[in-house]
Parts: structure tokens; sequence; C-alpha cells
């Protein structure tokens, strides 16, 4: 009994094991190509570890991809730098485009110990993106480190992860012209129709249905950029709107037509009249409506 005691008295007076906190800082030397179908991405950077204890038990893995190549500069006690480039996937969010904005995030976490032994901790003063990066297509908006708690709840356990993240997103201007200019050149073409006289009712009907079948294939050449997704892109509302404002132009030019052919030449007069300018103004408006709304 004594020795149970004087056992129980010697584990009493040994420290209780506590978290021990990792220092994380990422340099971004470079980035690879970012591919939207599949959020694949490559990044060359250094990352070092600054353990309060010890790093001789650190392990750890990138939780988004894999390392292609892992160089180790400095292997102290307290301290571990490391040289990787690793191949690594991003989950991709294509609602706003063509002026989408997309996140690229470097993850890692510690393959053996749970949170309450290691815990990773961002350290912003030493990381940061190379000034000499560019991205090809893309703006970078800036980046951020931060940790955060990772649950296995299959498995009842917690793990400390750190996230490296890169903003970008698409040159708007470049967008812009590659993607809607052509559609608004089409409408244009169609808008114009309606200064012509009553008389030229073919030739209105014409220029709509050509501008329709330009306006389907430009939107399947659109589609053709990105991935098939179940979500409305900003340019799927686009070409949704650009449709209804064709379709009433149908409409129109039909009733005009019908008209014409009934004889009642004052209710043509009066359509053809209020159709001929308003167009100008309705058109244009709803464009403004739906971009302001949307971005």
């Amino acid at each position: 009994m004594k020795k149970i005691t004087l056992l129980l008295g010697l584990l009493l007076l040994l420290p209780l094991a506590s978290a021990q906190d990792v220092q994380v800082s990422l340099y971004l030397l470079n980035l690879g190509k970012f591919d939207v179908s599949t959020g694949a991405f490559t990044a060359d950077f250094y990352l070092d570890f600054k353990c309060s204890e010890s790093c001789d038990n650190l392990d750890f893995e990138f939780m988004n991809g894999r390392a292609a190549s892992l160089e180790q500069t400095i292997d102290k006690p307290k301290e571990q730098f490391y040289r990787i480039q690793a191949n690594l996937n991003s989950p991709v969010n294509l609602k706003g485009f063509p002026f989408d904005q997309q996140k690229m995030e470097i993850i890692l976490e510690d393959k053996d110990d749970v949170y309450e032994k290691i815990r990773f901790l961002p350290l912003k003063k030493e990381s940061g993106i190379d000034e000499s990066i560019v991205f090809t297509g893309w703006n970078i908006d800036g980046w951020e480190a931060k940790s955060r708690k990772h649950n296995y709840d299959i498995y009842g356990e917690t793990y400390s992860q750190f996230i490296f993240a890169v903003n970008i997103s698409r040159i708007a201007l470049s967008s812009f012209f590659k993607t809607f200019l052509p559609i608004f050149f089409i409408v244009l073409v169609v808008v114009f129709s309606f200064i012509l006289d009553p008389d030229k009712i073919t030739t209105r009907l014409g220029m709509a249905g050509s501008s329709l079948v330009a306006a389907v294939m430009f939107h399947v050449s659109i589609n053709n950029q990105i991935p098939p997704v179940g979500y409305l892109t900003f340019a799927d509302k686009v070409m949704v709107l650009t449709y209804f404002v064709l379709l009433s132009c149908f409409v129109i030019n039909i009733a005009l037509l019908e008209l014409m052919e009934k004889k009642k030449d004052h209710l043509v007069e009066k359509l053809h009249r209020r159709t001929e300018y308003l167009m100008f103004i309705i058109v244009p408006l709803l464009y403004v409506i739906l971009f302001w709304w949307m971005m």
C-alpha cells in the first residue's frame, strides 16, 4: 500500500504535458498556372517552423496536395526551414465569371500529433509573396495566413492546420472586352433595326433572327472556357437577359407584322413611334441594372 501511495505521489510531481506552439511562416516565390476546371496549381515557396520546445517530432503534410520536391536547409532543435515545390488544388467558385475571384490555398497539418500536442501559429511578419511573381491573366490581390482547428469526427480527433491563401481575380477590363463586348454589339444591331420603317419589317426580323443565332453560338463559346457547373455564372445571366431582349424584339416585330396584315396602319405607326427610340433607353438600362446588382 505504501508503494502505491509513493508511486501516485511521484506521478503527481511530474509536469503535465502541454501543447507546443509552432510558429509557421511561408514566403511564396512562384505560382504555376491556375486550372479553373480542377482548381489545380503549383507553388514554389520557403516554409519555416519555429518551435517553442523541440521540432524533432514535427512531421507535416499538405492537406490539399503533395510536395513534388522538398529540400531542408535548416535543421535545428527549435527550427526547421524548407524549400518546397508542391502540386496543390483549391475549390473553384465561378459564380462571378468572367469577373470571378479565387483563393489559392496552401494547407498543412501535422501527420501524428493532435491539437492538444501541436498548435500551428502563423508568423505573419516573416510571411509574404515575392514581388517578382507575375500571374498571367490574373491580378494578385493579396495574401493571408491563419490557423484553424480541423476536426475528424469519425476518429474523435482534432488537428491544427496552417493555411496560407493567395487571393486572385481576373483582369476586369480584359474580361469585359473578351466576353461582353461582342454581346453588346449583337444587341446594338437589333436595337438599331427599330429605326427602320415598318415596311422593312422582314429586314428587321432577319436582323433579329441572325442576332439570336450569333448570341447562342457566342454563349456556347463562353461556356467552353469553363467546366460544367451546377449554377448560373454572371456571364450566363447576361446571356439570359440578352435572350429576353432578342425575344422582346421578335414579339414587337411580329406584332407589327400582324397589324400590317390587318391593315391597321394607325396602330402600326403608333407602336413604331413608341418603340423606335424607347429601345435605346430601356435595353441599356436593363444591362446597367444587371451589372450594378451583380457587381
